[in-house]
């Protein structure tokens, strides 16, 4: 299995490359979060064996075991967290990768002050506009927007959480103007909230196993890549 997907960890891997150099960048500043969720404790053994050192997971309740086993890893939450589960996160994962509100952000914080710790959150923009997908509107977080006033006051005031950038879902399509056109959109507004917020956001987490090249094109910093690493997802029991 880790022969397997290290094959596939490796074609990944070249994809990056060839994306950056066409955009111009650094492959190295792109950093791939290999997508767990719906594999076992085995695939991540395998993959961390081949070389991957950043995991994603979409479900604390899921997460829980693969994150104690296999410690000596950079975990991510990249899935919609849910406030009563907040806590829990905060303990598990030092990487949060799609805060979706204020409310949430601002709990977060508590929590993160209440246990002494620092996570790294991102805040999610729902590119859309599709009702299936969480995140911020793209009508919040428009130029002049009230909501942006709001949310980069409550970025620049939190006292332990560590806002790093943005993450964002591109559209479910194979064209590739479109997927890019929309990471661009979120390059722009990762721009204008670190102005308005007043401190840096480096981060911008968007791209997958279909559009990472559009997204390396635009500057993305973190890729979640899960099917083109580990095949098709295994059916629920």
């Amino acid at each position: 299995m880790a022969a397997a997907i290290a094959e596939r960890w490796a074609q990944v891997q070249a994809r990056i490359d060839a994306a950056a150099a066409d955009a111009g960048r650094d492959p190295a500043r792109v950093r791939v979060v290999g997508v767990t969720k719906g594999f076992g404790i085995d695939v991540v053994r395998a993959a961390r064996r081949a070389g991957l050192e950043r995991f994603g997971e979409n479900r604390v309740q899921e997460a829980e075991a693969k994150v104690v086993s296999v410690p000596d890893v950079e975990w991510h939450l990249v899935g919609h967290l849910q406030s009563n589960k907040a806590r829990r996160a905060v303990v598990l994962f030092p990487w949060l990768g799609a805060i979706d509100s204020i409310a949430l952000l601002e709990r977060v914080d508590a929590l993160a002050i209440e246990l002494a710790l620092q996570p790294r959150v991102l805040l999610q923009v729902n590119l859309t506009g599709l009702a299936s997908q969480h995140g911020f509107a793209l009508g919040e977080l428009g130029r002049g927007a009230s909501g942006r006033t709001e949310l980069a006051r409550s970025v620049a005031s939190i006292r332990a959480v560590q806002v790093r950038g943005l993450m964002g879902i591109g559209p479910l399509t194979s064209q590739a103007d479109a997927s890019r056109a929309a990471f661009a959109r979120l390059r722009q507004l990762r721009d204008e909230l670190e102005q308005e917020a007043g401190q840096p956001l480096p981060e911008l987490s968007m791209g997958m196993s279909a559009d990472l090249e559009s997204a390396v094109a635009e500057g993305a910093t973190l890729v979640r890549v899960g099917t083109a690493l580990f095949g098709e997802r295994r059916p629920a029991d």
